[in-house]
């Protein structure tokens, strides 16, 4: 028996609520992309097993988008269903009973059988907490011993519906941030099946092996829809790459966002696959953490126009004044044409963006938590501003019952209005700050700039803080952190290889004095990067916007040089790179044996079972066919170099290196 007709008016609260937050999410997110809704089934048992990285935006993300509206049940604990009055309220929100004291499991999931029996919908986040790592970290065993015994529990009551796994994977562009875009896929249903057998075996320890490999098989169906690095670096490196190669806001296909990431995140686990590989990354890094800094990003910056000659051997030009000016005036004149229509639904909701950025400030060091706050002090803002807007319209037309009605539709006409407006708004204002932000910065006295010693904690990325909650393996299945032994063709002991940098490319930002090695052998990120995320303020725009301008003109020829090294090397030599096993299954070939590699940052060696690899023309052709803008050493810009640099005072010094700076 399914929930459908016959329990429509049940769960009043659950539906309620999702409603509700449903908007809100709506309201937070630009787009939020369903994936593999096919792969749900639209009636009988199903546990829907979830990644959790946003803290209660995941449930409501997860809710409101299920699939042919099904409702999803929910743990908690079974002892707050003591009071009758509470026991109603959790029951009509769908939330299920979990005797986490009982050691008996068939005592400990009831409230699980009861619900699947009569073929509802439960949900559950098997890693057993929100955190923020850059890959998962870890799956824990509750779902894979619900869905097993359950399995004994039908066995036991003859009728009894089987029961199916559906991964839901939750992915965020950018979780933290207003405006961003989720995507939330559904794998493959996993059955039961083919554990059974091993779960019911009189031999001791099968079934909890039983268990551990359906855990195991869930994980990697998570894995496969889900964004998995061996560390925040490569991440970080793979961000800035996807952001320079798809620099306009919400230009990749969020049908691609996943795939495209992943396959980022693996080239750029692929040590020494071209000779410039570490120079790449540590300028794609120091861009990175100056925007992190100043709290821009390369898509707004992307407004301004690149050189269009990205020959490393040139020096670094910075836009002119006059250059700078005019933008600031085309952003302005850009702003103040929208503002008009944007400003009453401005004024009105001023209080919902005060209020989201509170709630966001109390929990700056957590990142999973942020959103949820943003939503949440935002919605109990709306709840005071449209009800009062209601109230006021309706004593406008004299509180007649008709008059009810119009004040409602207009309510909700007014909220729908100011979502649709305001995606091109906040960016239009985001650009006008930016183009205000580098017009003083390129307009202020050299002097005022950062020395390189007060610039050095800017150019290492912040990392969100440690859950004490997550336990971190030795050993992960999901990501493989450099090239296998096998993939000859990359000429890793080549001279050219051996080489941390491109001797052509000098580095627009001086490494701090007291790390002074390849990137590869300093300390892990962690240990660098969390003294610096709690100490290091935001310095002022004029100090650092130079360093900024720079940092990204150096980025992309990086880039520029690494493609063209890529593809160059991958049509003469064939070579591969590395691959996660599900990209290696579809797009190159799994080499069947087992190996251990040292992360590009970490010093510690993971074991990464199967070695998976593609070809490298071949990943510079996936990623063109889903529309990167890989930029070459050719031509790239939009204007010419000598009209980039008009003479100025500010420009004539800027074409010396940062290397160079006393």
């Amino acid at each position: 028996m399914s929930s459908s007709a016959n329990d429509f008016n049940l769960f009043l609260l659950h539906r309620l609520i999702r409603y509700v937050t449903g908007l809100a999410a709506v309201s937070f997110f630009s787009e939020i992309r369903v994936v593999g809704g096919e792969n749900v089934p639209q009636t009988g048992p199903v546990i829907v097993t979830a990644t959790h990285h946003n803290m209660m935006l995941d449930p409501v993300i997860l809710s409101s988008t299920f699939p042919n509206q099904r409702i999803l049940h929910y743990w908690s604990k079974a002892s707050l269903f003591a009071n009758p009055v509470i026991r109603q309220i959790l029951l009509s929100t769908g939330n299920i009973p979990v005797d986490r004291k009982s050691k008996d499991r068939q005592v400990l999931f009831r409230g699980t059988f009861e619900a699947l029996s009569k073929g509802y919908a439960v949900a559950l986040f098997p890693e057993g907490t929100s955190y923020t790592e850059p890959r998962i970290m870890q799956i824990k065993d509750g779902a894979a011993w619900a869905a097993l015994e359950y399995t004994k529990y039908a066995k036991e009551n003859p009728g009894t519906p089987e029961v199916k796994i559906v991964p839901a994977a939750i992915v965020y562009t950018n979780k933290s941030k207003y405006r961003s875009s989720v995507i939330i896929e559904f794998g493959q249903p996993i059955s039961i099946k083919p554990y059974e057998e091993q779960f019911f075996s009189d031999i001791e320890g099968a079934s909890r092996a039983a268990a551990k490999q359906l855990s195991h098989d869930i994980e990697a169906e998570l894995t496969k829809h889900t964004v998995n690095a061996p560390d925040w670096d490569t991440l970080y490196a793979a961000r800035m790459a996807r952001d320079i190669l798809w620099q306009k806001e919400n230009s990749i296909n969020l049908d691609d966002f996943v795939a495209v990431s992943q396959t980022l995140v693996d080239l750029f686990s692929t040590v020494n696959v071209t000779p410039n590989f570490s120079s790449t990354r540590r300028r794609l890094l120091e861009y990175y953490s100056l925007l992190q800094t100043t709290n821009l990003t390369n898509s707004i910056l992307s407004t301004l126009p690149l050189p269009r000659d990205l020959d490393p051997h040139k020096p670094v030009t910075l836009p002119s004044r006059l250059l700078t000016l005019l933008l600031f005036v085309r952003d302005t004149c850009s702003s103040l044409v929208h503002l008009p229509f944007f400003l009453f639904p401005l004024i009105v909701h001023i209080p919902v963006y005060i209020m989201g950025r509170f709630g966001a400030h109390l929990v700056e060091d957590e990142e999973e938590t942020q959103a949820q706050n943003k939503v949440a002090f935002g919605l109990l803002s709306l709840f005071l501003i449209y009800p009062a807007a209601f109230f006021f319209l309706w004593a406008l037309f004299w509180y007649t019952p008709i008059g009810a009605i119009l004040a409602a539709t207009m309510v909700y006409m007014f909220a729908i209005y100011h979502n649709r407006m305001i995606t091109g708004n906040y960016e239009a204002a985001r650009r006008f700050i930016t183009a205000w932000r580098i017009l003083i910065g390129v307009w202020a006295p050299k002097k005022w700039d950062l020395s390189v010693t007060a610039l050095s904690p800017y150019t290492t990325p912040s990392i969100p803080k440690e859950n004490p909650w997550v336990e971190k393996p030795r050993t992960n299945p999901v990501s493989r952190p450099s090239i296998p032994s096998n993939i000859t063709s990359v000429n890793i002991n080549s001279p050219e290889a051996s080489s941390s940098a491109n001797p052509h490319i000098t580095s627009v930002l001086p490494p701090d004095p007291t790390l002074v090695l390849p990137r590869e052998q300093e300390p892990p990120a962690t240990v660098q990067a969390s003294s610096l995320s709690h100490s290091r303020g935001r310095p002022p725009t004029r100090r650092i916007m130079r360093h900024l301008l720079r940092a990204r003109i150096e980025a992309v020829k990086a880039l520029a040089v690494f493609f063209d090294q890529l593809e160059r090397d991958g049509e003469r030599k064939k070579s591969k790179v590395h691959a996660s096993r599900h990209l290696a299954e579809i797009y190159g070939g799994l080499n069947g044996r087992f190996n251990s590699f040292a992360s590009p940052s970490l010093d510690n060696e993971v074991d990464m079972g199967v070695d998976g690899w593609r070809y490298a023309t071949e990943v510079v052709g996936f990623l063109r066919k889903r529309g990167a803008k890989i930029p070459s050493t050719n031509g790239g810009g939009l204007i010419e170099e000598e009209e980039w640099a008009l003479t100025s005072d500010a420009e004539g010094e800027s074409g010396t290196s940062l290397d160079e700076s006393p």
